[in-house]
C-alpha cells in the first residue's frame, strides 16, 4: 500500500489489517520483491514448524520431529554402487592423437616376439619357405589328386537313358541301402526277416474297419448331438422381438417404414404431390425429335407394332427366297407400290389379323415419305429380318427406285434401289462419319498398320516350360468359360494343344482305337488322305481327324435314312387293279 493512496479510499472494515507493505514515497517494485538482505533470519527451532507444513521451494517435507536427526542427514548424502572411474571419450576412439615414431617403434618390438608376426606380417603373404622340404619346388609341383572328368552335370542331371532304365539302375543296391541306411519308400513296411512261407506277406490282421475317405465320419464326431439336434428343430421366435425386428430392420426387397403402424393410410399411398410428366422424354431431346415424333407415350402402340413387324419378318424369312420375291407376292397388280389393301390381305393370310387403327398406324410407320403406298425401299428397311434375306437386286448398277419401275408394271431387277437406311434416328445437324461416305465398313482391316501389344501375343511361340514370373498369354491358355466349367478331358490331365498338335498315322490309329472306335484299314487311309490334304503341310492331328470322322458319320446317316425312306415309299404302292 502506497502513502499516495492515504485517504484517497473510505475504509469499509477499520478493524481488519489492510494488506501488503508499507513502503515510503519513492520506492520501486525491486525493493518490494528482493528484501534488504539485513533481513532477521528465522530461527531453526522455529523453521522446523515452518518446514512442516509450508517447505520452501524444491525442499523435502520433513515432520519436525524428525527435524535435525543425524540418520535422516546421513541416508539423504548417501550414495550406493561403486563409483565409475571416467574413460575415453568417443572423439578419442574415433579419432586418436597420432602416434609418435618413438611409440610405433616400440610397438613393433613388443609385437615381435609373437610367431603370427614372424611367419605372416602385416601386408606380405604367409611365408611357409622354413617348412618345406629341399626337394620341394613351389613353382612346379602340384598337390592332390588329379579329377577324372568323365560326365557333365547335364548329363548327371539328366542322362540320355530312357526312365526304365534310370529305375531299373535305381533298383541296384536298393535292399542294401534299405539294410544300412534304414531308407524305405513311403508305405513300405519294414523286412524283420520273418518266415512268410505259410502266411503270406500281404496278409492284414483284424476286421476291416468301414469307413470314408472324404471324413464325413470324423465331421459327425466333432459335432454335439445337441447341435445337430438343435439345427433339425424348428426355430421358436417370440411373436413380440419378430415384430420388434420387423419394424427396426430393413427388409429384403421392402421399403423400411419404421412408423408404418402409426400411420392410418392405406399401403398403396404416396405422399407428396403428383408431377405431371413431360410430353417428351431425354431421348426425345437427345436425338432432337420433332413434336409429331416424340416417342414418349406411345410405349403400348411401338410394343404392338413392333410385334406385328416382327411376325410379318419371320413369315417373310420362311415363305420367300429374297426381299423381291415378298415385294412381288404383296404387289398383286404389279404397280410398283404396296397399298394398304393389299397389306391388309396379305397380313389375313399370314394369320394376322390387325385392327383397322393397328392397320393405318403400321402403314403409317412404314410410309417414310407419306406417299400413301409403299415402295420397295420402304418394305426392306421395314422387314429385311436381321438383314439374312437378299435383296434380290444387283448392285451393278446405280439408279434410283423409280427407275427399277417398268412401264409394264413389273420391277426389274436389273436396277439397283437407293441404300437401305438403318432403322435409327437421323443425325443432329446432318453430321456424318467419314466410315460412312466411303463406305470402310465393307474393306478389310488386315492391311491397316496395328500399334500396341496384342493381348494374345501368337507371334511368339509359346515355351515348352513357362516362368512363373511370364505373365504372356501365347494364346494356349483357357478362357473365363473354360476355368469355370472345365471339360471332361482336362480332369485327365488333356489340353486343348494336345487335341491340335501333330502326330504320326500310327500314333492317331492307337488313339482313336483304345477309345473304341472300331473302323477298317481301309477306312482309316481314306480318312487321313482327306485330313493331311486339308492342311498346308499335310499334318493331321486328333481334332482334324475326328471332325473328318464326324462328317462321314453324319453322310451315313443321312444316305441310311434316305435309303429307309425310298424302302418304306416303294412298300406303300398299291395297285389300282387287283
Amino acid at each position: 500500500m502506497l502513502v499516495s493512496n492515504t485517504g484517497r479510499f473510505r475504509d469499509r472494515n477499520p478493524d481488519i489489517s489492510a494488506a501488503g507493505k508499507l513502503w515510503p514515497m519513492g520506492g520501486t517494485a525491486r525493493d518490494c520483491l528482493e528484501p534488504p538482505p539485513s533481513r532477521v533470519r528465522t530461527p531453526k527451532v522455529v523453521k522446523k514448524y515452518i518446514n512442516t507444513t509450508r517447505p520452501e521451494a524444491g525442499m523435502t517435507r520433513v515432520f519436525y520431529g524428525k527435524a535435525g536427526d543425524e540418520f535422516l542427514t546421513r541416508a539423504a548424502e548417501m550414495r550406493h554402487g561403486l563409483s565409475t572411474k571416467p574413460s575415453l571419450t568417443a572423439g578419442q576412439l574415433t579419432n586418436p592423437w597420432p602416434k609418435t615414431l618413438f611409440q610405433h617403434r616400440l610397438l613393433d618390438k613388443r609385437e615381435s616376439l609373437y610367431s603370427s608376426h614372424q611367419k605372416a606380417p602385416l601386408g606380405r603373404t604367409h611365408d611357409q619357405t622354413p617348412n618345406i622340404p629341399s626337394w620341394f619346388q613351389p613353382e612346379t609341383t602340384t598337390c592332390g589328386v588329379k579329377t577324372l572328368k568323365d560326365y557333365t552335370a547335364t548329363e548327371l542331371v539328366n542322362p540320355p537313358k530312357s526312365w526304365r532304365k534310370v529305375k531299373e539302375e535305381d533298383l541296384v543296391g536298393k535292399d542294401l541301402y534299405k539294410l544300412s541306411h534304414s531308407d524305405y519308400d513311403v508305405g513300405e513296411s519294414y523286412d524283420r526277416k520273418y518266415d512268410w512261407s505259410k502266411i503270406p506277406k500281404t496278409s492284414m490282421f483284424g476286421v476291416e474297419t468301414p469307413h470314408d475317405v472324404d471324413g464325413r465320419n470324423v465331421r459327425k464326431t466333432l459335432k454335439w448331438l445337441h447341435d445337430v439336434e438343435s439345427e433339425r428343430a424348428t426355430k421358436i421366435v417370440s411373436k413380440r422381438v419378430d415384430d420388434f425386428r420387423e419394424r427396426t430392420q430393413p427388409q429384403l426387397a421392402m421399403v423400411h417404414d419404421p412408423i408404418k403402424d402409426t400411420l392410418n393410410v392405406g399401403p398403396d399411398h404416396t405422399f407428396g404431390t403428383l408431377v405431371k410428366p413431360d410430353e417428351y422424354g431425354a431421348g426425345d431431346l437427345i436425338h432432337c425429335r420433332a413434336p409429331n415424333e416424340y416417342l414418349r407415350g406411345r410405349d403400348r402402340e411401338r410394343g404392338i407394332v413392333a410385334a406385328i413387324r416382327q411376325h410379318l419378318k419371320k413369315a417373310n424369312y420362311h415363305n420367300f427366297d429374297s426381299l423381291l420375291d415378298a415385294f412381288r407376292h404383296y404387289d398383286r397388280d404389279r404397280a410398283g407400290v404396296i397399298t394398304i389393301a393389299q397389306l391388309r390381305e396379305v397380313c389375313a393370310q399370314f394369320s394376322l389379323p390387325i385392327e383397322p387403327e393397328l392397320m393405318e398406324l403400321l402403314f403409317n410407320y412404314c410410309d417414310v415419305n407419306k406417299d400413301g403406298v409403299i415402295d420397295y425401299e420402304e418394305f426392306a428397311n421395314f422387314l429385311n429380318w436381321k438383314d439374312k434375306m437378299p435383296s434380290g437386286l444387283s448392285t451393278a448398277r446405280k439408279g434410283s427406285l423409280e427407275g427399277a419401275v417398268e412401264e409394264g408394271g413389273e420391277l426389274s431387277p436389273e436396277s439397283t434401289p437407293k441404300r437401305l437406311m438403318k432403322q435409327i434416328d437421323h443425325a443432329i445437324g446432318q453430321h456424318r462419319t467419314s466410315n460412312s461416305i466411303y463406305g470402310s465398313v465393307n474393306l478389310g482391316t488386315k492391311g491397316f498398320r496395328a500399334y500396341g501389344i496384342p493381348t494374345v501375343r501368337s507371334d511368339l511361340p509359346a515355351p515348352l516350360i513357362k516362368r512363373v514370373s511370364d505373365r504372356k498369354n501365347y494364346g494356349d491358355e483357357s478362357n473365363a468359360y473354360g476355368l469355370v466349367n472345365p471339360s471332361i478331358y482336362s480332369n485327365h490331365g488333356v489340353h486343348e494343344k494336345d487335341f491340335f498338335e501333330a502326330r504320326p498315322k500310327t500314333e492317331i490309329a492307337h488313339i482313336f482305337k483304345s477309345i473304341g472306335v472300331d473302323m477298317d484299314e481301309k477306312t482309316f487311309n481314306d480318312l487321313w488322305e482327306q485330313a493331311s490334304v486339308r492342311h498346308p503341310q499335310g499334318r493331321v492331328s486328333v481334332e482334324s481327324f475326328r471332325s473328318l470322322l464326324d462328317e462321314a458319320r453324319v453322310a451315313q446317316m443321312q444316305a441310311d435314312e434316305q435309303r429307309t425312306m425310298r424302302e418304306s415309299s416303294r412298300d406303300l404302292v398299291v395297285p389300282l387293279y387287283s
